[in-house]
């Protein structure tokens, strides 16, 4: 298994060649170039680009130090962290069921942060991590693909530096590790860059808040993962937890649609 900064390192690198792809492909370096010649912009995505590779570097230690629960709790916490934020930052309401509904999943995240028998750091990290680097993307202004191919055009120098000067082997991978092992880093690179296209674009198109709801869907997978894949622990507690996170899920995506529009 490869250390996770080595892992971090050829994401970034071939995540940054991805988007470079799709950039010529759609003909759009004159946007690029005119973020960059933006100099509030670039200090923007400069700061996102850190908070971004905290997120990864966490993430990736704690799955391969075998605790995808405690890293699937982080990405339950960030949800709450990013409706806080919409809430006291940009100033959105909450209508009264999606009040409830916070209340409901923020008691099921405090089930579970209990249930963990140390101080969580690593998913304190994860959540305050990615819920600031969402939130100041939502801020700045630059197109998910433009946004993005900065701010791994800015990480890929250190990452190859990284990899060519400090690490022994080349590029990281010993030539026993073989062809797959290249084949699922350069892939880590194509599933890094679509689902933040998708994550930048979503959270110009919609409120914050309800971007934060969303985000329950993919620590829950990464919970099964963890659970059914890698056998971690699952007990009552999880069960109890995620009860109150999964009724708060209704409730807010209900009231979402139109129900519950009293105000507070």
């Amino acid at each position: 298994m490869l250390p996770a900064l080595e892992i971090l390192s050829h994401r970034i690198i071939w995540a940054f060649l991805f988007f470079v792809v799709i950039i010529s492909v759609r003909r759009s370096w004159g946007e690029l170039l005119q973020i960059i010649r933006q100099e509030k912009n670039l200090l923007i995505l400069m700061v996102t680009a850190s908070l971004i590779t905290i997120n990864w570097l966490v993430f990736i230690w704690a799955v391969n130090s075998g605790q995808i629960v405690e890293a699937s709790l982080g990405y339950f916490i960030n949800p709450l962290v990013n409706i806080l934020l919409g809430v006291l930052l940009l100033k959105e309401r909450l209508v009264r069921w999606q009040v409830v509904s916070v209340v409901l999943a923020a008691i099921g995240v405090g089930v579970l942060t209990v249930q963990v028998d140390r101080f969580p750091w690593i998913a304190l990290t994860l959540a305050l991590s990615f819920g600031g680097y969402g939130f100041l993307r939502k801020t700045a202004r630059a197109e998910s693909l433009i946004g993005l191919t900065v701010e791994t055009g800015l990480l890929t120098p250190f990452m190859l530096f990284y990899l060519s000067v400090v690490v022994d082997t080349p590029w990281g991978v010993a030539p026993t590790q073989g062809v797959f092992t290249w084949v699922l880093l350069l892939g880590a690179g194509i599933v890094t860059g679509i689902p933040l296209l998708l994550f930048n674009y979503g959270t110009r198109m919609i409120r914050y808040s309800t971007v934060g709801f969303l985000q329950y869907l993919a620590p829950t997978l990464q919970l099964l993962l963890g659970i059914i894949l890698y056998h971690e622990t699952f007990t009552a507690v999880h069960m109890i937890s995620f009860s109150f996170i999964w009724l708060g899920l209704i409730l807010y995506t209900i009231s979402a649609t139109g129900v519950g529009k009293a105000r507070l």
